[in-house]
């Protein structure tokens, strides 16, 4: 029913994987190497169509420098913090509440609302663009950073609260109805009892809602405009001139764009790891 294990595999089948994996890796990787290369070759290199050979001299220091002093790269860096950081704070602490009423109390229409939840994630993105863009127009939050966070905010917290109410559900029930026998009130319940357990789902939800807004392009393209607002996912189509992309620093660009998400995801791996694994071994 489950695969082998490799290690009790035919010594053939051991060798044949041990030859393969690097070229997976490899493979997996090229893209990011190729951004990697061009972020270091001279604006000549592209001029005369030379786009895979090594560089003909290292021009790291001059895009980069590029992209940090004589761009607006900092302000497009500084505008997604300010996206991204208040999205997943505010998507975070609703599933929290949300998955705490869902996984806990029992009514009547609480099945009937976990499915309006998880339903939101089904929804394709792209037939609500011009309904959502109407409505920033029409709420003066069109090209605002302020706007951005209340989108995604309302579509990030359906799949939050799945993930959070899966986890409290099986937090040990025990645990509240002893508190409520000792007359402790429901909110004290909820900061008290069940927030300090949800401490590594909640690291976990952070890193993932992190990279997701962090990364996002269509509706930082749909909603904002220009540099007052637009987070460094759109910014980075500002090296297009008008008759031909700057790849260099468009390059150069992306590989300082995905250095936040990288170093997020580090700092958090030992909580990341154990919310994602919590559970899966009794």
């Amino acid at each position: 029913m489950f695969p082998k294990p490799i290690e009790k595999s035919s010594r053939s089948v051991q060798i044949g994987y041990q030859s393969m994996l690097p070229v997976a890796l490899i493979l997996w990787l090229l893209p990011l190497i190729a951004v990697a290369l061009f972020s270091v070759k001279p604006a000549a290199d592209f001029s005369t169509g030379d786009y895979w050979n090594l560089p003909s001299q290292f021009g790291g220091w001059e895009n980069y420098g590029k992209v940090f002093f004589e761009s607006d790269m900092p302000r497009y860096l500084l505008n997604s913090i300010l996206i991204t950081v208040p999205t997943a704070i505010g998507a975070v602490a609703l599933s929290c509440m949300a998955g705490f009423a869902l996984g806990i109390y029992k009514f009547k229409a609480n099945l009937w609302l976990f499915f309006m939840f998880v339903a939101g994630n089904f929804v394709p993105f792209q037939i609500l663009m011009v309904p959502v863009r109407d409505l920033t127009l029409d709420l003066g939050l069109y090209n605002t950073k302020t706007g951005l966070v209340l989108f995604h905010i309302a579509f990030q917290t359906g799949f939050c609260t799945l993930f959070m109410r899966n986890f409290i559900k099986g937090l040990p029930f025990a645990l509240i109805e002893a508190a409520r026998v000792e007359g402790v009130a429901e909110w004290r319940i909820f900061v008290y009892v069940v927030l300090p357990l949800m401490k590594p789902a909640i690291a976990a939800l952070m890193v993932l809602i992190f990279t997701f807004i962090w990364n996002d392009y269509f509706w930082a393209v749909v909603l904002t405009q220009g540099a007052e607002s637009q987070p460094v996912t759109a910014g980075i189509t500002s090296f297009n001139a008008q008759y031909r992309a700057a790849y260099h620093l468009m390059s150069a660009g992306a590989i300082v764009a995905a250095l936040p998400p990288v170093a997020m995801f580090f700092l958090m791996q030992k909580h990341f790891i154990a919310g994602l694994t919590l559970g899966a071994v009794k």
